[in-house]
């Protein structure tokens, strides 16, 4: 277990260097693009079989103790340490990312995004898996953050080498206000370390902040909570998200929604929560408030966008339903309560899931098309897939109703139980006002429902006077795709059916976390 971590962590950096060596004369299959895109599939394929290995591996009976761990000192001087671990919160997480990470790797070996080398495109996504990984896994503070920053750089050349219109700008907004916000960042986690002796997070939780006044956990966590706030994105700190889908590869806006906006969720959850409550008791109500305007926010974008006849962007409508969806992930947190950070973590994993498909659709939708214009796409001579391909629309209506909440799918359980904990948030918070927040995540859910359906209705069925146009021919879905998006199909189907398959991974970790380290 604890050599499984190791090599789930280390791997990708490996193999994301064999990328760029030649390959062996007798694995070049037809071409040398061939060879590293087949390269990509067979690392990404392999962490994710030692991911499921250490799933199938994990002591499912306690979930809240971190196991496969390592720790050997590194950095003496600082008391920095290579510490690894999972636990109940981590293990979906890592193994939600390798998949994704795998499903990108096959469709991007049929699909290769126009763009420079082959070999950068897979090296830099191998880089970017360490990164996440990494993230999810490490229990020490400095380690959190150089994880953390390790995902910018390969990020910003998949946008900007790989993009669409505009990707130059939308990649540079999106380093600018990352690493703005991650220069914060920073500063909180030196401000908890050097004050209370160690980087350690897991006897940080322990300590659940006794070692930390209240002025230090203030300040760590309005420190902290920037930065992770600018990659979750909470609003209004946003902006550069909806540019940055827009722009990117389609698998860089899978990876971007389904994988790096986690980065930010977890970050309170692992750190802030158990690490300075005083401090997040404090700021809890702005960040539920936060929260809230974010869930209405995006709806009412996405609304607009929707509209027939403002020429919306459908990568930059789904864009804006992350700001949205997230905004239930905060609420959850923000509420300081096992039911709401069991929601956070359950709306974590199912937006992942779903608004990973919805990228895959979109971005398989514009290949057809050369275009992500709704109204394009909902014109006369637009796509009406229910006829021209049917099982493509039964794959994007059944995203779009995930996405919106439908009982029986992954994407009801998160949202409803952050609402559940804001209708009673944890002691020393103001009810009414989580009683506020409750209603406008409800309000902001009829909102989500509206513009999806609108979406479907308008892709899906097509303009009512497409019958006297000219058809237009559209291929349906590609075995390639099929293998893909499937999965995602599955798991959403799978955790909406059986929650407790989540459920019962991060609730005891979760009552730990929030009981100071004891269970």
């Amino acid at each position: 277990m604890q050599f499984l971590l190791a090599f789930v962590v280390a791997a990708p950096l490996l193999g994301a260097a064999a990328a760029l060596l030649p390959a062996p004369p007798g694995l070049k299959g037809r071409s040398p693009q061939q060879a590293v895109l087949r390269h990509g599939v067979t690392v990404t394929g392999v962490i994710l079989a030692a991911a499921i290995a250490l799933t199938l591996g994990f002591d499912h009976d306690a979930p809240s103790r971190f196991q496969a761990t390592t720790d050997i000192s590194w950095i003496q001087a600082l008391n920095v340490r290579i510490h690894l671990g999972i636990d109940g919160i981590s293990l979906p997480l890592l193994l939600m990312t390798a998949l994704l990470f795998f499903l990108c790797a096959v469709y991007s070996y049929f699909k290769l995004p126009a763009g420079p080398s082959p070999k950068a495109f897979v090296a830099l996504l191998l880089v970017l898996e360490s990164g996440t990984l990494a993230t999810f896994t490490v229990l020490d503070l400095l380690l959190f953050f150089l994880a953390f920053e390790m995902v910018l750089i390969p990020m910003y050349f998949l946008i900007a080498r790989w993009g669409g219109a505009q990707r130059q700008a939308a990649a540079w907004k999106f380093i600018l206000f990352t690493l703005l916000g991650s220069v914060v960042m920073l500063l909180g986690l030196l401000l908890i370390g050097l004050n209370s002796g160690t980087f350690d997070m897991v006897a940080l939780a322990s300590d659940n902040g006794r070692e930390l006044t209240y002025t230090t956990q203030l300040l760590a966590v309005l420190a902290i909570g920037i930065g992770l706030a600018v990659k979750t994105p909470m609003w209004p700190l946003h902006s550069w998200l909806p540019d940055a889908h827009t722009a990117a590869p389609t698998v860089g806006s899978v990876l971007l929604a389904g994988v790096l906006l986690k980065m930010g969720t977890y970050g309170f959850i692992r750190i802030l929560l158990p690490i300075t409550p005083d401090g997040m008791r404090t700021f809890a109500p702005y960040l539920g408030a936060f929260a809230a305007i974010g869930i209405v926010y995006g709806s009412l974008a996405c609304l607009a966008l929707a509209r027939k006849g403002n020429k919306g962007d459908l990568k930059r409508l789904i864009a804006y339903s992350s700001v949205g969806h997230m905004g239930f992930v905060l609420l959850g947190i923000a509420t300081m309560t096992p039911t709401g950070v069991n929601g956070a973590l359950f709306a974590n994993i199912a937006h992942g899931l779903i608004t990973g498909l919805l990228f895959f659709l979109v971005g398989a939708l514009k290949d057809r098309y050369g275009t992500a214009d709704l109204d394009t796409l909902a014109g006369a001579t637009g796509a009406a897939l229910y006829g021209r391909a049917p099982r493509f629309g039964a794959f994007l209506a059944f995203a779009a109703v995930a996405s919106l909440g439908l009982p029986g799918l992954a994407g009801f359980w998160g949202e409803m139980l952050a609402l559940f904990g804001a209708f009673d948030p944890a002691e020393g918070l103001s009810r009414p006002a989580f009683l506020t927040y409750m209603a406008i995540g409800g309000f902001g859910a009829l909102l989500t429902a509206a513009y999806l359906l609108i979406v479907v209705r308008r892709v899906c069925m097509g303009d009512p006077k497409a019958e006297s146009a000219a058809p237009v021919a559209l291929a349906d879905i590609q075995h390639y795709e099929f293998a893909a998006w499937t999965p995602l199909v599955a798991l959403t189907v799978l955790a909406g059916l059986w929650p407790a398959v989540l459920l019962g991974l991060t609730n005891p970790a979760v009552q730990k976390l929030l009981a100071g380290g004891t269970s």
